[in-house]
């Protein structure tokens, strides 16, 4: 892995706040051929991908979405072809499928960074309200959506803790003891 995938890691930030100015088509297509190439249970790729960058739509977004904070110029709504999953023997709440989505989900945020965008992830939205926004086909289940745009110059305070944990407060090594403290982080 080059130093340059280790920075843009470490460096990657949600956006919650973002201008009104597009994101090129050029750039979203880069995003999803990075997606195309995340991690798959057995290489069967059940995740699609529904990008909408008309203003419009987004705003309907928004109104189901609360988890939605930021005002986006485009997002990819990931979903599961449940249908297809259920034919490779998967059961539709397999947490494989869902591992898929965040993998597709990380690599399309990395991407983002890496193209000078800002985005941020969304799991708090009405599913059958999306669906219906966007005309989905019953056998796909919307599971995430990823906001793409530019970011503000002003960001909103993170949500949360405002120290930055390290590997080190989320690690132990080899076997834990009995009368460890798992939440301690060491």
């Amino acid at each position: 892995m080059s130093h340059d995938a280790l920075e843009v890691i470490r460096t990657r930030r949600t956006v919650r706040a973002m201008t009104s100015e597009p994101v090129p088509r050029e750039q979203l297509e880069r995003i999803l051929d990075a997606a195309a190439h995340a991690p798959s249970a057995g290489n069967r790729r059940l995740q699609r991908f529904v990008v909408i960058d008309d203003a419009a739509t987004l705003r309907v977004l928004r109104m189901v979405s609360p988890g939605m904070l930021q005002r986006p110029a485009a997002a990819v709504v990931i979903c599961v072809d449940v249908a297809r999953a259920v034919e490779y023997g998967f059961s539709a709440t397999s947490s494989g499928l869902f591992i898929d989505v965040g993998t597709a989900a990380q690599t399309m945020l990395l991407a983002a960074h890496a193209l000078g965008l800002g985005s941020g992830p969304v799991t708090s939205f009405s599913k059958a309200a999306v669906s219906a926004v966007l005309n989905l086909p019953e056998r796909w289940s919307p599971e995430m959506i990823v906001c793409l745009g530019h970011a503000a110059a002003t960001q909103p305070s993170p949500v949360g803790p405002h120290r930055r944990r390290t590997w080190r407060d989320l690690t132990h090594w080899g076997r834990l003891d009995s009368n460890a403290n798992p939440a301690a982080g060491s």
